[in-house]
């Protein structure tokens, strides 16, 4: 693989395709995440693909690193990524101190995103920028993606609007407070608030998301845009932003229920079954369905 990960982030944008982000939290969920993208890259014609390989980031939360070890999960992407030359990244998503974004620094991850993204501007900033500089006084080609804006906190099914999330016209993301973030704090990526929301609704649709703010963004910002709280969204939807200059979509909730519902139902047909690793393939499937589905839009594949 002779690409970095920022040169397959600008190609994505100037394609006009995004980089699908999947989290995991067990090698079930990279199994099917790592076997959607080879298939794909596998079949895809030469100009609906990435010099036919299609590239993907692995991302792990706080809570995914410490269950999986931070150190584990790189080396287990590394594997993947060596063995069968392929653009498969690790991302260390949603960290929230300087201490665990050191531990994915140490563990060799391609990217970090520190959020910081419930404080005020200046708070976020001020703390944002010690990140960007641990990571550049590091010396190693890892970027950093700042947030911008708080859009809830936990990758679950939702009753409701988290409390706080910044989901109303008036709450999202400005172009000014984005071009002074990304200036006084020197980020790679720049994850915005613009009507997304973590988690997807039990009873009803996720908002739909401000496509012309997006735009507004990405010419203020002047950098790649993240597009988080994927899960939920509408297919139009993410068209329309990877359009309007999303470069990276996040998904979390619809592969955490797709894994979950594939144990369920092997289960259910094998109710005596006790060995994991002839129950975990039917959540490798169905989260493989998933991801297979995602990267085919983001990549805009038909």
């Amino acid at each position: 693989m002779k690409k970095t990960l920022r040169e397959y982030i600008s190609e994505a944008e100037n394609k006009k395709v995004a980089i699908g982000h999947f989290n995991i939290s067990d090698i079930a969920g990279l199994k099917a995440i790592f076997s959607a993208a080879y298939e794909i890259g596998s079949t895809s014609s030469p100009d609906k693909s990435f010099d036919q390989q299609i590239p993907v980031i692995i991302g792990v939360s706080e809570g995914e690193a410490n269950f999986i070890g931070h150190k584990q999960a790189a080396a287990l992407v590394k594997s993947l990524r060596e063995e069968y030359d392929f653009p498969i990244f690790i991302n260390a998503d949603h960290h929230k101190s300087l201490e665990s974004i050191k531990k994915a620094i140490d563990a060799g991850f391609d990217a970090v995103l520190f959020d910081a993204g419930k404080l005020s501007l200046e708070e976020n900033i001020l703390k944002t920028k010690e990140v960007v500089n641990c990571v550049k006084f590091s010396g190693k080609n890892i970027i950093v993606e700042g947030e911008l804006g708080y859009i809830g906190s936990s990758s679950v099914i939702l009753e409701g609007i988290p409390e706080g999330a910044n989901v109303n016209k008036e709450d999202l993301t400005k172009s000014e407070d984005a071009a002074r973030f990304v200036k006084e704090t020197g980020v790679d990526l720049l994850a915005p608030a613009v009507g997304n929301i973590h988690g997807m609704f039990k009873n009803m649709p996720n908002p739909a998301i401000d496509i012309e703010r997006i735009k507004a963004l990405r010419e203020a910002a002047g950098i790649p845009m993240v597009l988080h709280g994927g899960s939920g969204i509408t297919d139009s939807d993410f068209i329309k932003a990877i359009d309007a200059g999303i470069g990276i979509i996040h998904i979390n909730t619809e592969i955490r229920l797709a894994w979950r519902q594939g144990i369920e139902k092997a289960i259910k047909e094998n109710p005596n079954e006790i060995v994991p690793y002839k129950i975990l393939p039917f959540a490798v499937e169905e989260v493989k369905k998933v991801v297979s589905q995602r990267l085919k839009l983001f990549n805009k594949i038909i």
